[in-house]
């Protein structure tokens, strides 16, 4: 689990790279998509499904991209969107394409429905970890100080 948390902070990490996140917050970006991807890890382990697993993933990624934001005073956007690349159901939009091209259209459905349900999965993990008042997160911020 060490080395897909190291994997993980590096991948995510190179992502913030690209997106020109400041080079004293990269570590922080990189933070965020390792936690995400081992609560994924976890809940996998759990046998909770993909989409369960992907929901909790990004619920706790977006609350600590939240404390982050108000504890680095920067965006949230700067750690949430680093971070979810590692839960991006990239290999399955793969291989929804893949099938309908090849005209297999059982494997198709399949592929597509999962990787439907873990997008729709991920923004709901978003919208609950918004939906907490933003008063708490700028709580945790003043008692840091």
């Amino acid at each position: 689990m060490l080395i897909q948390f190291i994997v993980s902070l590096i991948a995510t990490l190179s992502f913030a790279v690209l997106f020109h996140a400041p080079r004293k917050e990269l570590f922080f970006c990189g933070l965020t998509g390792a936690v995400g991807w081992i609560v994924y890890i976890i809940c996998m382990n759990h046998k909770m499904g993909v989409a369960t697993a992907s929901l909790l993933a990004t619920f706790v990624l977006t609350i600590l991209s939240r404390i982050l934001s108000v504890v680095r005073k920067n965006p949230v956007t700067m750690f949430l969107i680093p971070g979810i690349f590692p839960l991006v159901p990239g290999a399955g939009i793969y291989y929804t394409a893949y099938y309908l091209i090849m005209n297999e259209m059982k494997s198709f459905s399949q592929k597509g429905t999962e990787t439907f349900l873990i997008a729709g999965a991920i923004a709901l993990g978003i919208v609950f970890g918004f939906a907490i008042p933003q008063a708490v997160f700028h709580a945790l911020g003043k008692k840091k100080r």
